[in-house]
């Protein structure tokens, strides 16, 4: 996995990469009750807000990390946002984008780096 600054996480599978937030940023938000996804097919450029997240404390945006195209979003989360609180890394994955240049992988940060950073 690689992670970003703004606490998202990037997991490629085959061709796609696959988007959340990290457990550090679902600890930071408390408990999440809504999640708005963006419409698969949508095209974002790096740096497009395309994730609203509100919980009990806050509402926030999800960036898109890379450019490319939202191919599929986890609906899971519309019926159960809790699964933010419950297993960020996992079943709470936000969405999958075809990404149009993957070396863009390469500016984001390892777990070590990560971990770094939050300390």
């Amino acid at each position: 996995m690689k992670y970003t600054e703004d606490h998202e996480w990037l997991r490629e599978d085959g061709d796609l990469v696959v988007v959340g937030i990290t457990e550090h940023a679902s600890t930071q938000l408390g408990d999440v009750v809504f999640v708005e996804l963006p419409e698969p097919e949508t095209k974002v450029a790096k740096g497009d807000e395309i994730v609203v997240i509100e919980s009990v404390k806050a509402a926030s945006d999800i960036v898109a990390p890379v450019d490319g195209e939202i191919v599929e979003v986890n609906d899971d989360l519309a019926d159960n946002p809790g699964l933010v609180n419950e297993d960020p890394l996992g079943a709470a994955w936000f969405f999958k984008m075809k990404v149009e240049d993957m070396s863009q992988l390469d500016d984001f940060m390892t777990e070590d780096e990560y971990k770094d950073m939050i300390e």
